[in-house]
C-alpha cells in the first residue's frame, strides 16, 4: 500500500486540507493510521471516499446524508432503498429552492425594470425595499446568504 500524505490526498480529491479534517472530525472519514512523526498516512481507498463526497457535496447533499449514503455504500448487499430514498427527498428540496428562486427571480426583475435611474427619492428598487406591500408575492425565506452579488454558489 502507498502511503498518501495529506497533501496529495487534497490535491486528488479537489478537497482543501482542512475540510479534510473537518470530515475526520465529523466521522465521514475514519480516523488515518499516523506516521511515526505524526503525519496522517492516507491510502487510495480514502481518497476514493473523498471523492464520492466531494461529489455529493457537489450536489448539494448535506453532511448528514453523505454519512448514511456512505454507510449505504460500505454494506454492498443491503437494499438501495433508502439510498433511493434519500435522493428523491433531497430532489423535492431542490426542487422547491428552484421554485423558490423562480419566485425571487420575477419579483427582482419586475424591482429592476421599473427603475428609471432618476433620484433615489424616486427610485423603484429603494420604494419596494422600503415597502413589502409593494412587491407582488411573499418571498422564500431562506435564502439570504447564499448566493453572492456575481450567482456564483458556495465553495465546499
Amino acid at each position: 500500500m502507498r502511503e498518501i500524505s495529506i497533501g496529495e490526498a487534497a490535491r486528488r480529491s479537489g478537497i482543501k486540507v482542512t475540510t479534510i479534517r473537518f470530515y475526520e472530525e465529523r466521522g465521514l472519514l475514519p480516523a488515518p493510521p499516523r506516521s511515526d512523526s505524526g503525519r496522517r498516512i492516507y491510502d487510495t481507498a480514502t481518497v476514493e471516499r473523498l471523492g464520492f463526497i466531494r461529489h455529493a457535496r457537489d450536489l448539494g447533499f448535506r453532511l448528514e446524508d453523505i454519512a448514511d449514503l456512505l454507510a449505504l455504500q460500505g454494506q454492498p448487499g443491503a437494499s438501495c432503498a433508502p439510498a433511493d430514498s434519500l435522493a428523491r427527498r433531497h430532489l423535492s428540496a431542490v426542487r422547491e429552492r428552484i421554485a423558490a428562486l423562480r419566485a425571487l427571480e420575477t419579483e427582482l426583475e419586475r424591482m429592476v425594470s421599473g427603475c428609471d435611474h432618476t433620484d433615489t427619492a424616486h427610485c423603484r428598487v429603494i420604494e419596494t425595499l422600503a415597502d413589502h406591500a409593494r412587491c407582488i408575492a411573499d418571498h422564500p425565506t431562506g435564502l439570504t446568504g447564499e448566493l453572492d452579488t456575481a450567482g456564483a454558489g458556495k465553495a465546499d
